[in-house]
Order: structure tokens, then C-alpha cells, then sequence
């Protein structure tokens, strides 16, 4: 009997990327490609064209993790930071393209999906997945559960206001955590690519993630949080430990003591594995 796996694509407003997820989460091949300006559908087709082509499994179903907002199950995605898409169809498009059932959540819902399923969080109930990379994004696993809310878009965590009257978001409120702390906020704010930061700049951004956090734990009653994306894993232990400094000042109220922060454990790879938990949760575990 070959043997089996699924096809997971991972679609950011820097990058794209697909891959070859075993059963077991193990990546067994993958590409990507900067995200272009336009002709972002023409890009993803050829590199998903391409992982196809070279699969060496039974491609059982395609798990998607992409930048909100979207609509129920992914029909149809307005990410913010891919301009040309807005109520772009995006599970029509992929059904066609790879003709096999396909399942889309958000980019950080998928991710914490990943890690719960074989990162740095497996087998926790309660807690909070965020993605700081080009845009910030969110995901919540409550009681075991994804949390998916009224049309598929809970856990926007990015979109939590932490600096109150602060910079114009992307979403067009006023000091949303994506607004300061986001790769593309980092470079607009100082001139410089966030690989660049200073220590202090890496120290605010992780302060400000933190009271996210907190906001969002005491709301939710959880306690623990897992962080991947460009900016947070390139920022690297400095920003973890802000993070960790911040949280252990201000979450004190009695069921959110002792919030714990960390890396993902799946690393820069870890969009893809989560896209490939998206597709097993839903309906394909094979």
C-alpha cells in the first residue's frame, strides 16, 4: 500500500510555500517563493504544480493556512497584505488546480493546530498560537478545540488594540498590535528591516505582544502561548524573554498566573505542518 500524505500550502504576504506532510507530520518535501505583487495565483499554481509533480506519496488532501480575513472555510480570502486579492476564491481555485478535497483556515489557526498536533505544545487543550511575521495573526485551541467563532476569523490577535490612538492598521483601526509590532510596522516605524532591530526595539515588540497575550488569556482563560513567523523567531531568545518578562509583570489575576511563552517547536517549517493539521482535523487523518 503506498504510502500516504497531504498536500500543505502555507500563504503569507512575504512568502508562499507548499510542502509534502507525511501522516505523522514529518515534511517530506517542500518549495516556496516570495509573494509577488501580482499574479500571486499564477506563482502558488506553479509551485504546487511543481510539489505534485514530485510527490512520492498518495496525496490524500490539501490543508491551506492563509492570512485573513476570510470567509467560512476559506471560500473566499481578502488577506490584507496580498492587495489583489480581496474576496479572491480561493477554495474553488485549489479544488480545480489539485482536484482532491481541500481545506483552508487561518494562517496562525493553522499553526497552533501544528503545534498542539507535534510541536512544542502536543497534546495541550488550552492555548494560544500567534504568527508575528510580515502581518501578526492568531489561533485559539480551547477545551481541545479550535476556536472558529461566528464566520471563521476568532483569534485575530493582531488585532487587539494595545497601544490606544496608536498607528493606522492595515484593518483601519488605531494602534492594533499588527499596527506596531508586525515585520512591515517595524520597518515603517524605524527605516530598517526588522532583522535589523535594535535591542530596544525588540524588547518593545515583545512588551507589546505580551499585553496581547494577556488580554487575550484573562478573555479566554488560558495560560499558555506558542509564537513562530519571520520577526519573532529571527528576534529570537531576547524577544522570548521580553515576552516572558512582560507576561510574568502583568498577567496576575488568579487563573492566568504563571502564562507561559514559547517558540514554536516545528521551527521555520512549522506553516507547513499546521497547514497539514488543518486537513487532518477536518476530516483527513490518516
Amino acid at each position: 500500500m503506498a504510502k500516504r500524505g497531504y498536500l500543505a500550502v502555507d500563504i503569507g504576504g512575504t512568502k508562499l510555500s507548499v510542502g509534502v506532510v507525511s501522516g505523522s507530520g514529518e515534511i517530506l518535501s517542500h518549495g516556496r517563493a516570495l509573494t509577488p505583487q501580482t499574479q500571486v495565483w499564477s506563482t502558488l499554481s506553479e509551485l504546487i504544480a511543481s510539489q505534485m509533480a514530485a510527490s512520492e506519496v498518495e496525496l490524500v488532501a490539501c490543508g491551506v493556512g492563509c492570512g485573513g480575513p476570510m470567509s467560512p472555510n476559506g471560500d473566499f480570502v481578502s488577506t490584507l497584505h496580498i492587495p489583489e486579492w480581496r474576496e479572491f476564491p480561493l477554495r474553488s481555485s485549489l479544488e480545480k488546480l489539485v482536484q482532491m478535497p481541500v481545506y483552508i483556515d487561518g494562517d496562525a489557526k493553522a499553526l497552533v493546530q501544528g503545534e498542539v498536533w507535534c510541536g512544542a505544545v502536543a497534546g495541550q487543550t488550552d492555548v494560544v498560537g500567534m504568527v508575528v511575521s510580515t502581518g501578526v495573526g492568531g489561533g485559539i485551541i480551547s477545551g481541545g478545540k479550535v476556536l472558529d467563532g461566528r464566520s471563521g476569523n476568532a483569534g485575530h490577535i493582531g488585532h487587539v488594540i494595545v497601544v490606544p490612538d496608536g498607528r493606522l492598521c492595515a484593518c483601519g483601526s488605531r494602534g492594533c498590535l499588527e499596527a506596531h509590532a508586525s515585520g512591515r510596522s517595524i520597518e515603517a516605524i524605524t527605516g530598517k528591516p526588522a532583522a535589523q532591530a535594535s535591542q530596544q526595539v525588540v524588547q518593545e515588540t515583545g512588551r507589546l505582544v505580551a499585553r496581547a497575550l494577556v488580554s487575550v488569556g484573562a478573555t479566554l482563560d488560558v495560560r499558555s502561548a506558542v509564537i513562530a513567523g519571520s520577526v519573532a523567531l529571527g528576534f529570537g531568545g531576547p524577544f522570548f524573554e521580553a515576552v516572558q518578562s512582560e507576561l510574568d509583570r502583568s498577567a496576575k489575576i488568579g487563573f492566568i498566573e504563571g502564562f507561559k511563552v514559547c517558540p514554536a517547536g516545528l521551527g521555520p517549517l512549522s506553516p507547513l505542518v499546521g497547514a497539514a493539521a488543518v486537513a487532518r482535523n477536518l476530516g483527513c487523518a490518516i
